[in-house]
């Protein structure tokens, strides 16, 4: 062995021992057998770690039918297989004598590690968390997070970038003050120079937490244009112009400081206004039942579904024109959406009213505390109603436990979930709609159907369950009740229907004229690429003149 010695020996984490630390030594036979010997174990050691985790648990989670564990296994492979070479490299470096060649080299693994879990990190924050956090907010009804996620999922893998390099600087014991102080100082005058950006940063931010809008929503902005919500940023919000076809990008402090009308909220259908001249002469009861039933004629607005299938065959008529077939079809499919809607709405009436019977029973059972008898009475009541929502209890066991939940049942014919399917797939074959239209409509009332089944299946467990919130078991059914008219579906509210006002004479040139203000609803403007509220207003109105000249009425 040639050892380099110089001056007396000092302690080795003291400055003077540094620098008389050789720069490199021809390790012993000792030594080189140390070495050898822990890094074929540390390797050995790190194999069967890899493959332990990495082909133990895909077979576990293939039972399970796991997707996320999959995708999380898939991520690690090559990041945690580099961390556990150079944690090998690094222990088996240690068995060799100091010098500065081996110092610089542990260095060095120790900031290869640091970026490899930085790397690692990243990708499962982006690919598995991140994911999954959306996935997760297409299905819950709270809006921020469809903002907020994708934030997120642009803010934190930098931040774990940034933190992941200063680590590395550190590892080669680099000091970092002057690079925190020169970095203070251009952070003021970064962030002077940079002020309207970080107030449009903040006022993403106040966007998120205020949560006027999600993604999707159909706004109306100050100078009248209709926009729709494609993205929140971090500085700019990205909207989509309908009258212009084209994105326009707002700062998000401008956006939050305006007044913004939602037409999406509470639900896609919105109210327009026409202005009908008719003679002043007309009787007012007659002229109002005849636009009330042309506006329930066309199968685009809402109103009561009895009424519309009635006046559907005296007014949405065709005639022998290239417009005939269009006419037609459209004709057919409305009547057979509306026939199918009638259907739906009846069996929400009846899942709404057993819900009812159902809370009665509880509050009547609840005085005094619940018995075995009564908890097992409201649970297959409860059962009962699920049944004609769609779902069936699905048991599945976890070790000795047996784990119960609803899940949709292979029959759904007559139920709930299968008439909100059958409806919203004859919907889709409306002449009118666009090629992506079907895939929005299947988009929503899907999300829809998630909702429903969660919320169902937390009632079954307080229901299943009931010694805890026993006292609560009537509220969580009557909520059930609340979420369905306010988030899911209404059920012919009288709201909807077309109104006529009177409102005033005007006299021109001897000739008087009644203006009639009529307001209707259509049925979801968010389809055709948010223009289908004008088609329906403009069609509307060509038939209320058509019919009104028909009676010499019309002004």
């Amino acid at each position: 062995m040639f050892l380099i010695l110089t001056g007396t020996p000092q302690p080795i984490g003291s400055a003077s021992a540094k620098l008389q630390q050789p720069l490199f030594l021809i390790p012993t036979s000792g030594e080189i057998t140390s070495f050898g010997s822990t890094l074929v174990i540390s390797l050995l050691i790190a194999l069967l770690s890899y493959v332990a985790i990495f082909y133990g648990l895909r077979l576990l989670f293939r039972r399970w039918q796991n997707e996320i564990g999959l995708v999380t296994l898939n991520i690690s492979q090559i990041p945690v297989l580099a961390i556990l070479i150079l944690f090998s490299l690094k222990t088996s470096f240690q068995r060799l004598s100091q010098t500065i060649v081996l110092e610089w080299t542990d260095r060095l693994l120790t900031a290869l590690m640091v970026a490899a879990v930085s790397y690692w990190v990243a990708q499962l924050f982006t690919q598995v968390i991140g994911y999954y956090l959306k996935k997760y907010a297409q299905q819950s009804e709270a809006m921020w997070d469809d903002v907020l996620i994708p934030l997120l999922e642009g803010v934190v893998p930098v931040i774990v970038y940034l933190f992941g390099i200063f680590l590395f600087l550190q590892s080669f014991n680099i000091d970092l003050t002057g690079i925190w102080v020169a970095l203070g100082g251009a952070t003021f005058v970064i962030g002077f120079a940079l002020k309207d950006i970080l107030a449009n940063f903040f006022s993403g931010l106040v966007l998120l937490i205020d949560t006027p809008f999600q993604f999707g929503d159909v706004i109306s902005l100050p100078n009248g244009s209709l926009a729709v919500i494609k993205k929140v940023g971090i500085r700019l919000t990205n909207l989509f112009l309908i009258e212009n076809h084209c994105e326009l990008f707002i700062p998000n402090g401008s956006l939050e400081s305006q007044n913004i009308m939602n037409l999406s909220r509470p639900g896609p259908f919105y109210y327009y206004s026409l202005h009908l001249p008719l003679r002043a002469d007309t009787a007012p009861d007659k002229a109002k039942k005849i636009i009330s039933e042309v506006i329930l004629a066309h199968p685009d607005t809402l109103g009561n579904i009895d009424e519309k299938l009635r006046v559907l065959d005296t007014y949405y008529e065709f005639e022998n024109n290239e417009f005939s077939d269009y006419k037609r079809s459209k004709k057919e499919a409305g009547k057979r959406r509306l026939i199918a809607e009638r259907h739906l709405n009846n069996k929400l009436i009846e899942i709404k009213q057993t819900l009812q019977d159902l809370a009665d029973k509880i509050q009547m059972f609840e005085k005094g505390g619940l018995d075995i008898e009564e908890s097992r009475t409201i649970q297959n009541y409860y059962l009962d109603i699920t049944t004609s929502i769609g779902l069936e209890v699905m048991k599945e066991r976890s070790g000795k436990r047996r784990l119960l939940s609803l899940e949709e049942s292979q029959i759904l014919e007559n139920t709930l979930i299968g008439l909100v399917r059958n409806w919203y797939k004859i919907w889709s074959q409306d002449p009118d709609l666009i090629e992506e239209d079907p895939y929005f409509l299947e988009e929503e009332w899907e999300r829809k159907i998630q909702l429903l089944k969660r919320r169902i299946n937390k009632v079954f467990i307080k229901i299943s369950q009931p010694s805890i919130d026993e006292q609560r078991l009537d509220d969580y059914t009557l909520s059930i009740i609340r979420w369905l008219n306010q988030n899911f579906k209404s059920t012919q509210p009288v709201w909807q229907d077309p109104k006529v006002w009177a409102d005033g004479i005007r006299i021109a040139d001897t000739i008087a004229t009644m203006d009639y203000v009529v307001k209707f609803y259509v049925d979801n403007i968010k389809l055709e690429q948010c223009q289908r509220g004008n088609r329906i207003k403009s069609e509307v109105q060509g038939e209320l003149i058509r019919q009104m000249k028909q009676l010499y009425i019309y002004r």
